[in-house]
């Protein structure tokens, strides 16, 4: 049985590895000079989840924040180039918001950049471990525990 102050630990050593994840990733996307805030980089990441490109209310909800602050993230990736608004073909008056070439371009980059801060993260572990890291953090993320087979 876990005690509470072994689970305070796991959840700081889990804080820390989070934070020293985010500071590498900004390292390799300082280096390669993108500049793009965290909040707009997830926001950038959603509107590629989408089939089809979803209006500011659907990035809303699933961002779980407020309408306005869609408005501010939009306005910012707009204005580097990396989305656009247009207009739903079928209701002039909602907005979709569309990736350019650039913002896919720049949803490389993060790729890259998040690729690169993982293996920095990961390399003092084998294979072996990297894979039973990762059943752990997806039974974390998904809240089930992990089976044993």
């Amino acid at each position: 049985m876990n005690s509470p102050d072994a689970d305070g630990l796991l959840a700081e050593q889990l804080l820390r590895l989070t934070r020293r994840l985010h500071r590498s990733q900004k390292r390799q996307l300082e280096s390669a000079d993108i500049a793009i805030t965290p909040a707009q980089s997830r926001l950038l990441r959603t509107v590629a989840h989408y089939d089809h490109p979803p209006r500011m209310a659907d990035l809303a909800a699933r961002l779980e924040v407020v309408p306005r602050a869609v408005t501010s993230l939009v306005d910012g990736l707009e204005a580097s180039g990396r989305v656009r608004r247009a207009p739903d073909p079928a209701n002039r008056r909602v907005v979709r918001i569309e990736l350019t070439d650039a913002g896919r371009d720049t949803l490389r980059q993060l790729r890259s950049a998040r690729r690169a801060a993982a293996e920095d993260i990961l390399a003092p572990l084998t294979a072996e471990q990297r894979e039973v890291l990762g059943g752990l953090l997806s039974a974390l993320v998904d809240g089930v525990p992990e089976r044993r087979c």
